[in-house]
């Protein structure tokens, strides 16, 4: 017996990587050294740095990639999976430097997985770093045929004199919330229930995901469930260049506002969110209503429409609102930083 006869394909997978070769060139950054295919990825720390620290996150899609394969739609995984990793790293204020991807499937299927690829290259230029490598794992009999898994791992820089700890954020600060895409890549094991139990067979759901609700403005619900998250790298940086001050970020994620906007603030401090001073996107009105879920339990699940939350002074806010329309970012004023017990609800 020989390796392909177990089911490892070694001349697909040379072509594979071959092929994405083109797409991961144009992530090249300055730092990179060598080029893909040794046992590592080199880059080279920026010079200027006095202190740089290094922070790194890892991050996968979830059961969001249920529906790409489903759907067999695979043009945009690749974006979420870069933005689950780089706009995690932003929030302490770093700068990411470069990503790596992990890819495991049962079968390679290189046509799938080249476009998987494209769309990790593509996020990867949108957030400014390089793809300095990877990994695909050809797993035959531990995943069912067309079936692939996806993890990310990006690595940023900071000054430690910049690095935001929850020790910047002032109480009188301002919450400011910007718009996500949609649902973003958390949530989806809630979202596929919610298609479960309206569509129970393959048939069922392949007809429920091309409708067009009313709530969505004439787009399916595959498309909409598909919409990549959005990288707020270019955002964060627009402002930093207009001299807008940023004194905490969270990313939000599992567990929407109520659990990672508290993760920015200093000690004895807590924003009192404001629920009402923005609309939720159509796909969670559709959510909440098709699956008969509670109020609070959907502020617990989705991001509802805020994917990401800046803390600043009160004096900035509005050029800071200014600065994220031109970049056609929506923003809303989520909240207050407070003393810890004191409510104004």
């Amino acid at each position: 017996m020989d390796y392909q006869q177990a089911g490892v394909n070694l001349a697909a997978a040379r072509a594979f990587v071959a092929g994405i070769r083109p797409g991961i060139a144009q992530t090249r950054t300055p730092g990179v050294l060598g080029d893909i295919g040794g046992f590592g990825g080199y880059f080279q720390l920026p010079a200027g740095y006095q202190e740089p620290v290094l922070v790194a996150g890892t991050d996968g899609v979830g059961t969001k990639l249920k529906l790409a394969q489903i759907l067999n739609r695979h043009d945009t995984i690749g974006i979420d999976l870069v933005a689950m990793c780089v706009n995690d790293v932003l929030t302490s204020n770093a700068k990411p430097l470069f990503f790596l991807d992990y890819v495991a499937t049962g079968v390679l299927d290189g046509e799938t997985l080249t476009t998987v690829i494209q769309g990790i290259t593509a996020g990867c230029v949108q957030s400014g770093c390089a793809l300095l490598g990877g990994e695909t794992a050809e797993m035959p009999g531990f995943y069912a045929a067309g079936v692939y898994d996806l993890a990310g791992f990006c690595v940023g820089v900071v000054e430690r004199r910049e690095l935001l700890d929850g020790s910047q954020v002032r109480i009188g600060d301002v919450a400011v919330g910007l718009a996500s895409s949609g649902v973003h890549s958390n949530g989806y094991s809630l979202v596929r229930k919610i298609l479960d139990t309206l569509a129970p067979d393959p048939m069922q759901m392949s007809q429920l995901l091309a409708q067009t609700p009313r709530e969505l403005g004439g787009k399916t619900l595959g498309e909409v469930l598909l919409t990549p998250t959005t990288i707020y790298v270019p955002a964060v940086n627009a402002l930093r260049a207009q001299g807008i001050e940023i004194h905490g970020m969270a990313h939000i994620t599992g567990g929407g506002l109520p659990e990672n906007l508290p993760r920015c603030l200093g000690a004895d401090q807590q924003i009192d969110i404001q629920w009402r001073n923005w609309q939720w996107p159509g796909i969670f009105q559709w959510l909440a209503e098709q699956g008969n879920v509670s109020e609070m339990a959907m502020r617990e699940t989705f991001n509802l429409g805020i994917g990401y939350g800046m803390i600043v002074p009160p004096v900035q806010v509005e050029r800071a609102q200014q600065v994220l329309a031109e970049l056609g970012i929506k923003s809303y004023i989520i909240g207050e930083v407070t003393p810890t017990g004191q409510s104004h609800e």
